[in-house]
């Protein structure tokens, strides 16, 4: 049996969960802004699931998802340090399931794009621009279906005089969410497209 597919896979998707682990402990994984994290680690998670396949992608998904859930354990992220607060388990969820199913869901998404993008090119775009708002809706979804009535949440509902749920994940996310679907379409699109090409795989 040719094991040498296997070994590339595996190769592959090890190169990618180091430049994620690599990014978490360089500061570059998640940027603070207000009591979110700009998360730039849906790039190389939107390039495995396209390069990879959804399997990858959602390895891909959990292990950053991990490196989040140690910020809610350990303090490193205001908002989901509260969450773990009030449940572990809840929070473990949010942060780790949510994001293996964004990488999942990527990977899905790229197929079906391939499929019918006659140009093997716009496929790679979409799914980098779709992959950062992915994660928004599952995590922010997540939020305000588990935590939206805890005293944490309720407060910046005030704040920012949001008058329902939907309103605000919008207002909370506002401009970080169109930077991080503007980065992964750019960057995670532009990558994946190139590697494909380089090895091979149009």
């Amino acid at each position: 049996m040719n094991k040498k597919p296997d070994v590339r896979y595996l190769t592959e998707v090890a190169l990618l969960v180091a430049i994620i682990l690599v990014m978490k402990l360089t500061g570059l994984t998640s940027i603070p802004v207000g009591p979110l994290n700009m998360t730039l680690s849906m790039v190389p998670i939107a390039i495995g699931a396209m390069l990879t396949g959804p399997l990858a992608g959602g390895i891909l998904g959990m292990v950053y998802g991990f490196t989040s859930f140690y910020d809610a354990v350990s303090g490193g992220s205001v908002m989901t340090g509260v969450f773990f607060q009030i449940s572990p388990v809840h929070t473990f969820v949010l942060c780790v399931v949510m994001r293996a199913l964004v990488g999942v869901g990527a990977g899905w998404l790229f197929r079906g794009l391939h499929k019918i993008d006659p140009t093997k090119t716009v496929c790679y775009f979409i799914t980098g621009l779709c992959t950062p708002l992915l994660n928004t809706a599952l995590f922010m979804g997540y939020i305000v279906t588990v935590f939206y009535q805890t005293d944490f949440i309720q407060e910046r509902v005030a704040a920012l005089g949001a008058a329902n749920p939907i309103m605000f994940i919008v207002l909370l996310v506002g401009v970080q969410g169109l930077v991080e679907a503007a980065t992964g379409a750019v960057i995670g699109g532009g990558v994946a497209k190139a590697v494909a090409k380089a090895l091979g795989r149009e």
